[in-house]
């Protein structure tokens, strides 16, 4: 095979020659001699190998990884993830000291030699022959600087890095391939700047910058001499010299440096005799990794984040290729995430339900009108221990949440906009007694549902006729089954579908039946919330987003996916809708939802079977939320005496926990804020056209025996068991 030529005419075997300082008769030679010799002392490496010349000559450099950092939308800093903590910069930010330092103990003739120091490779062979394996390595600052690259290129895995690493000849061979070529193209200042940047310095830090913030709490361009004289330590064994947990054996070695240096003439021996008696001190800044150290509750949203990354193809064709960007770093992520709406949250969560109380409970925030996350938070906070989760409750399961919850009621206004948007006027009147059979309903494939069962209202009093709006305010379950069936299923889920639902949080198909109106499919908070806010919007509804920008590491601006806005209903409807929503606050079942500064509101409790779940989610014209209270394993009936938040309930309504932490949360949030109003319309009035006092029970699915889908055939579809 033709030997591969580059730099002045010579073959590749000739330049290792040139390197390596010897001659050269032919490739057997400098094979037996010099790569690394170990067939001139017996270790032969036949076999083991590839041909020198045939080991490809470019070496492939991956990205350096570093800490991405992910703002709020105001540029504050929500938290740093990495898979190694990183900040790379250029020489000129690295202390003088600190270069001096690292040469002088890792490879003094880095200057004067090529890319191989051949008296160190001889002296190491030595050794080598005489234990009969490779016990001593040779490595020049070049070698090792390749050596960090195999290791960067493995990533996280572990295969490959063993593979990196492996004291093997055939790994010694290409090593020594690469640093000539690095030598060649990059020059020392360059190879020493990527050295001091990419090798690790233990306390999980890796580079220079990341190391000098670890133990000194300060940049590496302000490293003092025996500061720099302890990092060069580090780096031929992390663990034994860490200054943290092995502080005496640090000192030895950050004296044998500053001996090394004084040995060199870096610096004069009084210098190293005074930086010799100087304590270890140590300014520890500890490593905050991950969306655990989240700031202002905000962890979940930073999972969100990443959630959004790793699965958006904006950012990768492949999930590997998103994966692997991700991992590198680098990147400065701002977010869709208003820091006083987020601290609102997190105080209205805290001020009802306490960590470790039997239930939780989920807020998100959106924007109307752009579907911008302005908050997320939970009770159960981000972490590992005891009353902790990883689990977003506020999102569907293939964004990190889990099957979602049971909405009950508060899925009642998407009939009420289905029958509006296809005819039916808000004066629409139905008997509605206090309990009657469930109706037959069709779905758009011309399937029919029906049921032996019955469905009754909450209350014994509740009995019609009703009109639209009425029978919203007091939530009549007779009133929407019946709705429903003249509107269309068909109809209804096309409705909810427009307002980005299309399938149950945990990521299964509708279940279809007459009490699909009744909520008993699951949703999650952040896709209740987004519903909502097309209603807000007169209309609009706008797909989630929590991404405003993202920046590499070179200050370049990548794509970032957008929401996707569409008109779901007409303005006219939403306004029907907004009206009626609106009396919902003012006189029904949603007044603990109230806003005490004359803020326009409006919004729906929700209570679902046997008291598992109760939700209240409302909007302001600039605001929507959707607040979740329930037991996130499906276990805990809120009922009988239950206690959160200090306070005990005996049975639990959308009205009783969730509203008040909505007005809690949306309030906060919109300090300062415009206070815009609604476009109302007339609306039909009261039970037989008069108002009529509603009472605050939020009539839901729960006593209904077919509300949770275990009753007649085709109604209601199973919601899926346990909820996680």
């Amino acid at each position: 095979m033709a030997k591969k030529r580059s730099g002045g005419g010579l073959t590749t075997t000739q330049q290792a020659a040139k390197f390596l300082g010897v001659s050269v008769l032919s490739g057997a030679v400098l094979a037996g001699l010099a790569l690394p010799a170990f067939g001139a002392f017996g270790l032969a490496a036949k076999g083991s190998v590839e041909g020198f010349d045939e080991i490809p000559s470019n070496l492939k450099t991956p990205p350096l990884s570093q800490r991405t950092t992910i703002l709020d939308n105001q540029g504050g800093e929500i938290a740093k993830v990495y898979s190694r903590d990183r900040t790379v910069v250029p020489l000129k930010d690295i202390s003088p000291y600190m270069q001096k330092a690292l040469v002088a103990i890792e490879d003094a003739r880095f200057y004067e030699h090529g890319a191989i120091d051949l008296k160190g490779v001889l002296r190491a062979l030595n050794k080598n022959a005489q234990s009969g394996g490779v016990s001593e390595g040779a490595s020049t600052l070049t070698q090792q600087y390749v050596k960090n690259v195999f290791i960067e290129e493995a990533g996280d895995d572990p295969d490959k890095v063993a593979q990196a690493t492996q004291q093997t000849i055939g790994r010694k061979v290409k090593e020594l391939k690469y640093a000539i070529q690095v030598e060649q193209e990059l020059g020392k200042k360059r190879i020493l700047n990527n050295y001091l940047n990419i090798t690790f310095f233990g306390e999980q830090a890796y580079g220079v910058e990341a190391a000098s913030q670890r133990y000194f709490s300060k940049h590496a361009k302000d490293l003092t001499l025996d500061e720099s004289a302890l990092l060069a330590g580090i780096v031929q064994s992390p663990t034994r010299y860490d200054p943290v947990n092995n502080r005496q054996e640090a000192t030895k070695r950050r004296n044998t440096v500053l001996q090394r240096m004084a040995e060199l003439h870096d610096i004069t021996p009084a210098e190293a005799a005074a930086a010799k008696k100087k304590p270890i001190k140590l300014k520890i800044t500890r490593p905050k990794n991950g969306c655990i150290t989240a700031v202002n509750g905000a962890g979940f949203f930073c999972d969100y984040v990443r959630e959004v990354f790793l699965r958006d193809k904006t950012f990768g064709k492949t999930k590997e290729e998103r994966a692997k960007r991700w991992n590198q770093g680098g990147m400065t992520v701002r977010t869709t995430l208003d820091p006083q709406a987020q601290k609102s949250v997190q105080a209205g969560v805290k001020s009802h339900v306490y960590a470790s109380d039997p239930v939780a409970t989920a807020v998100t925030l959106v924007e109307p009108g752009t579907g911008k996350i302005r908050g997320m938070g939970q009770s159960r906070p981000y972490g590992f221990g005891k009353n902790e989760t990883q689990i977003n409750l506020s999102v569907d399961r293939n964004m990190g949440g889990g099957a979602g919850y049971l909405p009950g009621s508060t899925f009642k206004p998407f009939t009420a906009a289905a029958a509006l948007e296809n005819g039916m006027d808000n004066s629409q009147s139905y008997p509605s007694p206090n309990r009657m059979p469930y109706p037959t309903v069709s779905d758009c494939q011309g399937r029919s549902y029906s049921s032996n069962a019955s469905v009754p209202n909450e209350s014994p009093d509740e009995v019609g006729p009703y009109k639209m709006p009425e029978a919203l305010k007091k939530s009549i379950n007779t009133y929407f089954v019946s709705l429903e069936a003249d509107t269309g299923l068909c109809n209804v889920t096309k409705m909810v579908n427009k307002l980005g639902m299309t399938k149950r949080a945990g990521g299964t198909e509708w279940g279809l039946g007459a009490s699909y109106t009744l909520g008993v499919n699951e949703a999650s908070p952040l896709n209740m919330s987004a519903a909502y806010a097309a209603f807000a919007s007169r209309g609009k509804y706008c797909t989630p987003t929590a991404l405003e920008s993202v920046t590499d590491s070179n200050g370049k601006q990548l794509a970032v996916p957008q929401s996707t806005c569409t008109q779901a209903m007409s303005p006219k409807t939403a306004d029907t809708i907004n009206t009626m929503l609106k009396g919902v606050v003012d006189d029904g079942t949603g007044k603990a939802a109230g806003l005490t500064d004359g803020r326009d509101s409006a919004g729906k409790t929700g209570t679902t079977d046997n008291r598992y779940s109760a939700w209240y989610v409302g909007y302001t014209p600039n605001m929507a939320g959707a607040v979740w209270l329930g037991d996130p394993q499906h276990q805990v009936q809120m009922q009988g005496g239950i206690t959160f938040g200090g306070k005990t309930y005996g049975k639990v309504y959308g009205a009783d926990g969730p509203a008040p932490i909505w007005r809690d949360a949306v309030s906060g949030a919109l300090v300062g804020k415009p206070a815009d109003k609604f476009t109302t319309v007339p609306i039909a009035s009261g039970k037989d056209g008069k108002d009529s006092k509603s009472d605050d029970g939020g009539g839901n699915a729960a006593d209904a025996p077919d509300a949770d889908g275990k009753g007649g055939k085709g109604h209601g579809g199973k919601p899926g068991g346990k909820h996680h």
